[in-house]
């Protein structure tokens, strides 16, 4: 048994039920705290990491033990190079999205940041279950949180609204998930991802098992139609939610989708589901550049911007596992939606923070009636343009290799798509520097700009650490890329074996 893994599991939890029990102002230092030990936990994991493990061992730090004989279930948890590099992103992300909160006039309870643990105990718990019916309960988990600090400390009183809609939405595409997970168990001996793989089903099985889970992934990526929820979610979230949604949360249909749909029902992706899903991808990547470009919203920008991105890791993805079941075996679609992944990740966290910072200043979120912030606040407008150059892809940021690698895969599957999820760079670019434009360079209100300062020691601290990153992976991606290669070798392989 693992016990760091075994720690990582419990201790979030654990933390959060102290904080919903016990009553007082310490409450963020003590989430803080919490998430600190979480990360340094993580290093620890990482340490003794095998980021080149054989392909038929990729799994390290498990735990197992027989939790239903009945339902053929086990409490089965483990660590590949794919969930080591979520585990990263998540719990070096906890801590700076608690930080970003310290500041805040809100009066954000010790239940606030309660559940800001737990839900990244069922975050952890989604990206090491290696049990379906595990793996669908902490998906679960993670709904639970996320909606009440929506609904309880977001913006403006159409935030109910919004966020039950988001709840319906993920909901119901969940329990389509738990069907789809339930119908491969009749034909498998087991919940056990590896049994889940050797499930004895037909093309015509493979299909509706592929559409029942897809549609739950759909969901909370989002893909195009299923992204209605999105915008009004971000947008009248608390930072520290739509930070969280968009941060970690998307991630877990990242994998999701490679660990479960991909080798559950390759035959239905080899056909018309596959290419119908790399089309509603591109159709994605294109339809959210081109709304991001008309947006006057900051935090709307960012979301439609955060779809188009997720719009190309979903191509990238099944493009390679296409090409995988005509016979060339590559992986770089799935490396490069994990690279990015964990790029998009860093970069939409900073950008809604620097949004937010943004609406500190100018009390607007609208950009139209912001500007010359760059002349008051220049170490804002340092960091802030570092962490923009990641989202756009600026060569020697962390948003290059991975997209990169995602236009690559996609051209050898379709040069026409391609070309169209090509077209986003640009028009990325276009919608990201009219909206630091207009906030930085833009003719401002001289008697608001007067009583602006520039970044307080905290926003400085979490802007600085965002844009370090930023540079560092830009740098040095090959590691990343080396931690998930094996998992993603087993995961391409398991769909023609």
């Amino acid at each position: 048994m693992s016990y760091h893994l075994l720690a990582l599991l419990l201790l979030p939890l654990v933390g959060s039920g102290l904080l919903f029990a016990f009553k007082g102002k310490a409450g963020k230092h003590v989430a803080f705290g919490i998430a600190l030990i979480q990360m340094l936990v993580t290093f620890c994991l990482l340490y003794g990491f095998d980021s080149r493990p054989t392909v038929d061992s990729v799994l390290q730090h498990e735990i197992s033990f027989a939790w239903s004989q009945f339902i053929k279930s086990k409490i089965h948890f483990g660590i590949d190079g794919m969930s080591m590099l979520l585990l990263l992103l998540t719990n070096i992300l906890v801590p700076i999205i608690i930080l970003s909160s310290y500041n805040e006039k809100v009066n954000y309870r010790n239940s606030f940041y309660a559940l800001i643990l737990l839900m990244q105990f069922g975050l952890i718990g989604v990206f090491t279950a290696l049990d379906g019916l595990l793996f669908y309960i902490f998906w679960e988990v993670t709904l639970i949180p996320i909606w009440l600090i929506a609904g309880l400390w977001g913006q403006e009183n159409k935030r109910f609204q919004f966020t039950t809609k988001f709840f319906v939405y993920t909901f119901v595409g969940s329990l389509f998930m738990l069907a789809g997970f339930i119908y491969v168990y009749n034909y498998s001996a087991s919940f056990a991802v590896t049994d889940m793989y050797n499930a004895d089903l037909n093309l015509s099985q493979q299909v509706v098992v592929f559409w029942f889970i897809f549609f739950a992934f759909a969901v909370k990526l989002p893909v195009f139609p299923f992204h209605t929820w999105q915008p009004d979610t971000y947008t009248y979230s608390p930072t520290q939610g739509t930070m969280l949604l968009s941060g970690i949360m998307l991630k877990m249909a990242i994998y999701g989708i490679l660990r479960y749909l991909l080798p559950v029902t390759p035959e239905a992706i080899a056909g018309i589901s596959g290419a119908i899903v790399i089309m509603l991808a591109i159709i994605g990547v294109l339809h959210g550049a081109l709304i991001a470009l008309i947006q006057n919203d900051s935090k709307r920008i960012l979301a439609y911007s955060s779809f188009s991105h997720v719009g190309l890791m979903v191509a990238g993805i099944f493009a390679s596992a296409m090409l995988v079941m005509r016979g060339t075996f590559t992986v770089e679609g799935g490396e490069g939606a994990l690279v990015q992944a964990f790029a998009h990740g860093i970069n939409v966290v900073a950008l809604f923070y620097c949004a937010d910072i943004l609406y500190k200043r100018f009390k607007t979120r609208d950009i139209r009636q912001m500007g010359g912030l760059a002349r008051v606040a220049p170490k804002f407008a340092v960091l802030f343009m570092v962490v923009l150059l990641g989202s756009v892809g600026l060569p020697l940021t962390n948003g290059f290799i991975g997209e990169f690698i995602l236009l690559k895969s996609v051209f050898d599957f379709s040069v026409l798509a391609a070309v169209i999820a090509g077209i986003t760079i640009i028009l990325a670019a276009a919608y990201l520097f009219r909206f630091y434009g207009k906030a930085m360079f833009n003719t401002g209100d001289e008697a608001v700009l007067s009583s602006v300062k520039d970044l307080s020691d905290v926003e400085f601290s979490v802007m600085a650490s965002l844009a370090v990153m930023v540079i560092l992976f830009g740098i040095f991606p090959q590691p990343i890329i080396e931690m998930v290669s094996s998992s993603l070798k087993f995961i391409y392989q398991s769909m023609v074996s």
